[in-house]
């Protein structure tokens, strides 16, 4: 299979360091195995995500000399192609509409881990169909699943106006392999509950949107943050029931604050100056234990791309001893 790798921040504020180490890693990682890298701007939350900020991101990739092999994709210009693949999914039967708000979750699930579990509260409800909204589109067939017009969307979103649509998570413990962790696993039944895969407010989840763009995408290896490991399982679940080929994960170390906490927006992490470029590079690698330099970026970045190759080599090599 050909290597597609990508990078794809979410613009609810310009990069930092952390954001630069996935950055890097990732263009490294697509490099060492000939492959292409791709650029996806998650801005599917039109109440966080801002114009300005997607195109701050992209200056700030383009003074580290970081370019898409492809053209930049955005999330919010994406919505029929989330309803498509969620039309897959029906035929399963697990998607149900939810009504619950977050006070109501809070007062009846349960805590693992500080994490909010969904109680499945709305379980009994009927398993959402296409014919629930289908007569809102007199131009599309039941058998039609590429949604070409308005008409078709907003029947659908006004059909499930003010509901969440959450999918019903089996019982069982999803096995992965992580080119940096080894062996995971996790029961996502146990540890998140039935998730969200469009919200109240007819945005469609994370969860969701990046399963559907990496599909799309053709995406082979996701290289991203620890933090983003236990979304995996999940991922891996979707993958499964779509019936495509899953791709490789290799999670890197995050980066920190003086006090352990991880460096983002929420903790004020300070945003990449596209003047500073150089040295943000080489702080970046020196946290993925790639030496920095002061040669030019095309020699720099060449010559960490076969530092990343000789270090993936020896992590996927202890990865496999740990499993």
């Amino acid at each position: 299979m050909k290597y597609v790798g990508r990078f794809a921040p979410s613009p609810t504020g310009p990069l930092h360091l952390g954001s630069l180490v996935s950055a890097l890693a990732s263009w490294l990682d697509a490099r060492a195995h000939q492959g292409s890298w791709l650029v996806r701007i998650e801005d599917i939350d039109s109440t966080r995500c801002q114009p300005q900020w997607s195109e701050l991101i992209l200056k700030q990739l383009q003074a580290c000399e970081l370019y898409s092999d492809g053209p930049i994709v955005y999330q919010s210009k994406r919505e029929h192609l989330y309803l498509r693949y969620l039309e897959e999914l029906m035929p399963t039967k697990l998607l149900y509409p939810c009504r619950c708000s977050r006070l109501q979750i809070e007062q009846a699930q349960t805590r693992t881990r500080q994490t909010l579990i969904y109680p499945g509260t709305c379980r009994r409800h009927e398993p959402v169909q296409r014919s629930d909204y289908r007569g809102f589109n007199q131009n599309a067939s039941s058998t039609d699943l590429s949604f070409p017009t308005p008409i078709a969307r907003s029947g659908f979103f006004e059909f499930f106006c003010d509901t969440s649509i959450r999918i019903e998570v089996p019982n069982q413990t999803i096995h992965w392999f992580d080119r940096r962790l080894g062996e995971q696993q996790q029961n996502p039944s146990l540890d998140v509950g039935d998730f969200v895969l469009k919200s109240r407010d007819n945005h469609f989840s994370y969860q969701w949107a990046v399963v559907v763009d990496d599909i799309d995408q053709g995406v082979s290896d996701i290289v991203r943050g620890e933090d983003l490991a236990d979304n995996t399982p999940r991922q891996l679940l979707l993958y499964d029931l779509l019936k495509r080929a899953k791709p490789q994960y290799f999670h890197v170390p995050l980066v920190t604050t003086t006090i352990g906490e991880k460096l983002s927006k929420q903790t004020n992490a300070p945003a990449l100056d596209p003047s500073c470029a150089s040295e943000d590079l080489n702080k970046a690698a020196l946290h993925l234990g790639l030496t920095p330099m002061s040669a030019p970026l095309t020699e720099r970045l060449q010559s960490w791309v076969q530092q990343w190759s000789d270090q993936c080599m020896g992590l996927s090599h202890r990865a496999t001893k740990m499993g």
